[in-house]
């Protein structure tokens, strides 16, 4: 029963995520490029600030996949790294903490690009 509500939790918040984008997509004039980028700055202030932990706890991974996650994991890397090796880890902590994250995109992309047959419309 603990697993259906987590996972009702994590499909509630990441729905309610891409709702949010769609809606900006639909009644905006914001490029999906900018709500992204926007996502990832909300992820950032909301972690830099301890708002976004508590979201993260209550949504699982309805909080940690989205763009918000992302952004979050920046904060937190630059945070610890600020705190273990003072201003220079500013530079290198968020990269740290997302490189995991980093490489299966780039991973999953290169084996998409090679098992499908890329053409333009």
């Amino acid at each position: 029963m603990e697993l259906l509500l987590g996972c009702a939790r994590a499909f509630a918040a990441g729905g309610a995520l891409c709702a949010i984008g769609q809606l900006l997509i639909d009644r905006t004039a914001l490029t999906p490029a900018r709500i992204l980028t926007l996502y990832v700055v909300a992820g950032v202030v909301l972690g830099a600030t301890g708002l976004y932990a508590p979201f993260a706890e209550w949504a699982g991974a309805g909080a940690a996949v989205p763009l918000t996650g992302f952004g979050n994991t920046i904060a937190r890397g630059v945070r610890e790294a600020v705190e273990e090796d003072g201003l220079l880890g500013a530079i290198g902590g968020g990269l740290a903490a997302s490189s995991a994250g980093i490489s299966a995109a780039v991973c999953c992309g290169f084996l998409a690009a090679l098992i499908f047959r890329p053409r333009e419309k």
